[in-house]
């Protein structure tokens, strides 16, 4: 028997990241939570979504409608874009927060839902699923155990949206949203980019909200989880094919991760590859270690590590698997227990701010490349 009540939770946005893996999970941790509403912008996706949640769960397409709601505990934010607002505004209602990533654009919003969270005394999660997975502590323990770590290099290979969701079968979108809600959100995502960097060239100005918030970030947790302190300069960076109408280009940057290693960061966009790929894969002095991440939109989907050292003169390669348990799932049951304040959050405000910091310094390098001036946050070192 649970020692708590379960946590009565409002999912904040019925798209595919909701139907695919998160109410899924919620589903799957049983008494832990209570789906008590889903809220869309569109009422006939809010509808039906509700409908095959469970017995009882309502359907909303009125944010503030939730908030006000006495009957939900926490939100669990799964909208497009940054979530900043939302976050606010639930944490101002008391509810507690778990915000998919990217949780804002600047440093100043990530200090202020921090500061905000820790003075009402409510929870504030970020989705970093990837912080969660089980074998992220495995791979961080084993690095630990590494002499010198030399270059950590980081790979991804992102296809388009189609070939990774196509197997979930969703409804087509609905045409029935309050698209004035829509307007609002990338004219608040338009002026913190401005409040990041002053004015800089629109097509950077979609990558870093896009691309590097809404893709890289994620390696940039990964890289926190297995011990790293983040760069706050880089050396180098790169885009091509620059432009491609409609795509985003590749990156490849590097930087100094500590004192006595390099970070490789290549992303890259492969809209026909038929799979998502995630590595990170580090070489110290004694060895190798591989960690190659679960693809999203996955509930059952697994992780693998892969360590090479040597042991005197012994060679040792060894492969590591967990069970089904994926970060999704996990990142939910540590939110439960931090609302029930069993544990602390270790994805927190705090992090995300250390997040964005980096991802401004790498357009910082990007846009003194192209000779552009930055100003605003990223012109002092995001600080603002």
């Amino acid at each position: 028997m649970p020692s708590h009540p379960p946590v009565r939770l409002a999912v904040i946005g019925a798209g595919t990241i909701s139907q695919s893996v998160h109410l899924p999970a919620v589903q799957r941790l049983g008494t832990l939570f209570d789906i008590a509403v889903v809220c869309d912008l569109s009422p006939s996706r809010a509808a039906a979504v509700a409908a095959r949640a469970g017995v009882g769960v309502r359907a909303a397409h009125r944010y503030d409608s939730v908030l006000a709601d006495d009957t939900v505990d926490a939100v669990l934010l799964a909208t497009p874009g940054t979530h900043a607002q939302a976050a606010r505004a639930a944490l101002e209602a008391g509810k507690h927060v778990l915000a998919e990533k990217p949780l804002c654009l600047t440093v100043a919003e990530a200090e202020e839902l921090g500061a905000l969270a820790e003075a009402k005394g409510l929870v504030l999660q970020v989705g970093y699923m990837k912080m969660y997975d089980p074998l992220t502590e495995v791979a961080a323990a084993e690095l630990a155990a590494l002499d010198t770590p030399r270059t950590v290099r980081v790979t991804v290979l992102h296809p388009a949206d189609e070939p990774q969701v196509e197997h979930l079968r969703l409804d087509p979108p609905a045409d029935d949203a309050d698209t004035s809600v829509i307007a609002e959100a990338i004219a608040y995502e338009n002026a913190r980019t401005l409040d990041a960097f002053g004015e800089i060239p629109a097509e950077l100005g979609r990558y870093y909200r896009d691309v590097l918030n809404g893709s890289v970030i994620h390696e940039l947790s990964l890289l926190r989880a297995l011990g790293f302190t983040l760069p706050t300069s880089f050396d180098t960076a790169q885009l091509w094919p620059w432009p491609v109408e409609g795509e985003p280009p590749c990156l490849l940057a590097t930087a100094p991760l500590g004192d006595d290693a390099r970070l490789v960061l290549n992303w890259n966009w492969l809209p026909d590859h038929p799979e998502y790929g995630e590595e990170i894969a580090v070489l110290a002095r004694d060895g190798r270690l591989r960690l190659d991440m679960a693809a999203p939109y996955l509930v059952d989907v697994r992780s693998t590590l892969r360590v090479e050292r040597a042991e005197g003169a012994v060679r040792r390669d060894t492969t590591a698997r967990h069970g089904y348990d994926t970060g999704f799932v996990r990142q939910l049951e540590e939110f439960a227990a931090a609302v029930h304040g069993e544990t602390k959050v270790r994805s927190g405000a705090a992090g995300a701010a250390e997040d964005v910091r980096c991802l401004q310094a790498l357009v910082a390098t990007l846009a003194a490349q192209a000779g552009v001036e930055i100003g605003g946050e990223a012109a002092h070192g995001g600080a603002a």
